[in-house]
Parts: C-alpha cells; sequence; structure tokens
C-alpha cells in the first residue's frame, strides 16, 4: 500500500509538472530566442572578422577582446559609462526618494505635482532630446538666454560643443527623464512602510529626521537596492538620448559602450568587433549586478 501511494504521488507531481510546461513553455521558449541565445550569439560572433552582411567570417579567437584593450575610445566609452553609472544612483535616487517624502506629505495638491513630476518620463526620448537640444543651444538656447538675463554672459557656452560640458549636460538631460521613476518606485515603497510603525515613532517623541534614519530609511533599502541595480545596469547600457543628442561627439567626450558598439557594427561593418564590445557590456552589467546584490545580502545578515 505504501508503494502505491509513493507511486501516486509521483504521479501526481509528474501530471502537475507536465500541467505548469504546457503554460509557461511557450513564454520559455520565447525568453530563450529573444533572450538566452542573443547572449550566446554575441560571444559566439566576437570571436570572428565578420562584416555582419557577408556570409564569410574569419575566425580569430580573442583578437578583437585584445583589440579592444588598445583602443582608446573604448576605455574613453568605459570611462563615460562609469561616470553615467556614479551621476544616475547618486544623483536620481536621492532626487526621486526626496520627492516621493514630499508626495507622501500632507500639502495640498499633491495629485497636480504628481502627474507634474511624473511628465518627463512619459516624454519619449527623442522628444526630450529634442527638447534639451533647443535648450543648450548656444545661439537661442534657453540656458544661455537665462544666463544673458543675469548678467553672466562669462558662463555661457556651447553646451553640447564643447567636451568640457557635453556630458555633464547630458547626464543633467538623463538624470531629469528618470528621476520620476525611482520617485514612483520609492513612493510605492513607502506605501508599503505600517503607518503603526511611524505613529508609534511620533509618540515616543521621534524627530522627523531620526524616524527618518532610524525607520524608514531601513524599511525602504531594499526597493533602494532595487533602484540602485535598475540604475546601474540602465547607464552600463545606455545609448538612445545621448545618440540623439550628441551621437558620442564632440570628439568622443559623450562616447558610451552602446553608442560605440552601434558605430561599429553599422557604419564600419565591424560586426564581431560591435560584438565584443557588447560581450563586455554583458559581463560589466553583470559583475555590477551581483555586487550589488551580494552587498545587500551582507547587509542584511549584519543586521543593518
Amino acid at each position: 500500500m505504501a508503494g502505491d501511494a509513493a507511486r501516486i504521488r509521483r504521479q501526481n507531481k509528474l501530471g502537475k509538472g507536465l500541467f505548469l510546461l504546457f503554460f509557461i513553455g511557450p513564454a520559455l521558449l520565447i525568453y530563450a530566442v529573444y533572450n538566452i541565445y542573443p547572449i550566446f550569439a554575441t560571444f559566439y560572433y566576437s570571436l570572428f572578422d565578420w562584416t555582419g552582411i557577408q556570409a564569410e567570417k574569419t575566425f580569430l579567437g580573442l583578437e578583437n577582446y585584445a583589440n579592444l584593450m588598445k583602443d582608446r575610445v573604448f576605455f574613453r566609452s568605459l570611462g563615460n559609462n562609469v561616470l553615467l553609472v556614479f551621476a544616475s544612483v547618486f544623483t536620481q535616487i536621492p532626487l526621486g526618494l526626496a520627492l516621493a517624502l514630499l508626495l507622501q506629505s500632507k500639502i495640498k495638491g499633491m495629485r497636480f505635482f504628481r502627474t507634474v513630476y511624473f511628465l518627463p518620463f512619459l516624454m519619449s526620448t527623442v522628444a526630450i532630446a529634442i527638447l534639451w537640444m533647443f535648450i543648450y543651444n548656444p545661439t537661442f538656447g534657453v540656458l544661455n538666454g537665462l544666463l544673458s538675463d543675469l548678467g553672466l554672459q562669462s558662463l555661457q557656452r556651447s553646451w553640447l560643443g564643447e567636451k568640457s560640458t557635453a556630458m555633464g549636460a547630458v547626464i543633467a538631460t538623463i538624470c531629469w527623464q528618470f528621476v520620476p521613476f525611482y520617485m514612483i518606485l520609492l513612493r510605492a515603497g513607502l506605501t508599503g512602510i505600517p503607518e503603526e510603525l511611524l505613529e508609534a515613532a511620533r509618540i515616543d517623541g521621534c524627530t522627523p529626521w531620526r524616524t527618518f534614519t532610524r525607520i524608514t530609511l531601513p524599511l525602504l533599502m531594499p526597493t533602494i537596492i532595487t533602484s540602485a541595480t535598475l540604475s546601474t545596469i540602465g547607464s552600463l547600457k545606455y545609448f538612445d538620448l545621448i545618440f540623439v543628442m550628441t551621437e558620442g561627439g564632440p570628439d568622443s567626450a559623450t562616447e558610451l559602450m552602446a553608442t560605440y558598439m552601434y558605430k561599429q557594427a553599422f557604419r564600419f561593418f565591424s560586426m564581431g568587433y560591435a560584438s565584443a564590445i557588447s560581450s563586455c557590456m554583458f559581463i560589466l552589467a553583470f559583475i555590477a549586478a551581483v555586487a550589488i546584490l551580494s552587498l545587500d545580502r551582507l547587509r542584511s545578515r549584519g543586521g543593518y
């Protein structure tokens, strides 16, 4: 009897597994074809000298990666990506948190401000790029016009045309675009904090700052870690807005790994070299995500 019962349980488990596979299988197949396979294909193509158009490919081994290690433009683009990562994490998330806390307050008209603050994220990236190109225009741009009205003509610049200011200008635009996203993400995290804890802290005489640092911030840390992970990965593979605004110029001052990869693939038809750049992007993003999640796990074990 015990053997029959065990056999029935195994059959039930097998039936449940096949039932789940029937529904999950198509989604897994699509995910594998459009996500998993391209990753392995990118690493494969990075081993060849290939135009991306012709069928012939010449096997190079790791030569494309060796050339990357000597490529000045690639390292400049890598440095710009790292700068974008730090600017995004330490600007977008704190500003998003500040706006989320503001929306959490009891100020009248918060529904209106919530809509206004979220508008930049609703705009298309191309529209944002064109808008800020007009703002940064050295001749009739709003920014230079405002500086002129304030009597600060010495600070006027060709913001996207000078190497010293181009990267800062596009980073400011990117932060303006994505701060609302983290505002909504952190606002959702704030709503998950039990009101009873905050009320108990107020009754015990905790100041707003102490309540924030000892209750709100620790409970919000999982959302902050998620935001930091998304911001880091997104910054390492960022492409569209910078490509529209500057195409990586002037003199590669705003070049990112993604824009450099695009040029190698579709302007110079060096698909193998572009695949090597893409592979490096994937490795760096993977390492960054693992590092952030590992640090969060250590933080959790340490009780912080």
